[in-house]
C-alpha cells in the first residue's frame, strides 16, 4: 500500500506540470540506492550497442561519442561482453593502455585476418633487418673510401718527397677536408 501512495502522489506531481506526461510507477527492489543517472551525451560503445548510458558506464572513459569508430573495430573483432569483462578484471591505471592495444589488434585483424599484429610485426623486423645490411654496406664502403684516400695521400706525399726538388704538387688538398669543395670546381669558369 505504500508504493501505492507513493505512486499516486508522483503522478499527481507530474500531472501538475504541463509539459511532461504521467510515466507508470514501478515498484523498486532497493528504496534506499537511487536510480542511475542517465548522462545526456552516450558514449560510442552504447550508441552503437543501443542502450542508455548511465553515469558510471565501464565504456564511456575508453569510447568517447565522438570517436564511434573505435568501439566499432574493437567490438567486431572481440565483442562488447569480452571487451567489458577485460576491462573489469584490469586495475584502472592499465585500462587505457588495454583498450588502445584492443583497437590496434582489431583494426590488424580487419585488414589481415590470417596474421593480424604478428604480421605487421614481422613485415617491419624483415624492414629492419634489411636497413640494417644496407646501413652495414655503407658503412663498409666508408671505410673502404678512407683507406684509399689514406693510400691516395701516402703515395702522393712520397711522390712529392722523391720530386721535391723537380716540381711542387698543392697536397693541401687532399689532407684538408674544408677544401673538398675548391677540388670539384670546375676548372673552365
Amino acid at each position: 500500500m505504500e508504493n501505492n501512495e507513493k505512486c499516486a502522489q508522483f503522478s499527481s506531481s507530474l500531472s501538475q506540470s504541463p509539459s511532461s506526461s504521467p510515466l507508470p510507477c514501478f515498484p523498486s527492489l532497493n528504496s534506499q540506492s537511487p536510480p542511475p543517472t542517465v548522462v545526456l551525451s552516450p558514449c560510442a560503445a552504447c550508441k552503437i550497442l543501443r542502450r542508455r548510458c548511465v553515469e558510471k558506464c565501464v565504456l564511456a572513459p575508453y569510447f568517447p561519442p565522438t570517436e564511434p569508430y573505435k568501439f566499432t573495430i574493437a567490438h567486431r573483432v572481440f565483442g562488447a561482453s569480452n571487451i567489458i569483462k577485460s576491462l573489469q578484471e584490469l586495475p584502472e591505471l592499465q585500462r587505457t593502455d588495454a583498450i588502445n592495444s584492443m583497437v590496434y589488434e582489431a583494426s590488424a585483424r580487419i585488414r589481415d585476418p590470417v596474421y593480424g599484429c604478428a604480421g605487421a610485426v614481422c613485415q617491419l623486423q624483415k624492414q629492419v633487418s634489411e636497413l640494417q645490411g644496407q646501413l652495414a654496406k655503407a658503412q663498409a664502403e666508408i671505410v673502404t673510401m678512407q683507406w684509399q684516400q689514406a693510400n691516395l695521400v701516402a703515395i702522393i706525399l712520397e711522390m712529392t718527397q722523391t720530386n721535391s726538388g723537380s716540381q711542387q704538387i698543392d697536397t693541401a688538398c687532399f689532407l684538408d677536408d674544408n677544401n673538398l669543395a675548391s677540388a670539384w670546381e670546375p676548372l673552365w669558369t
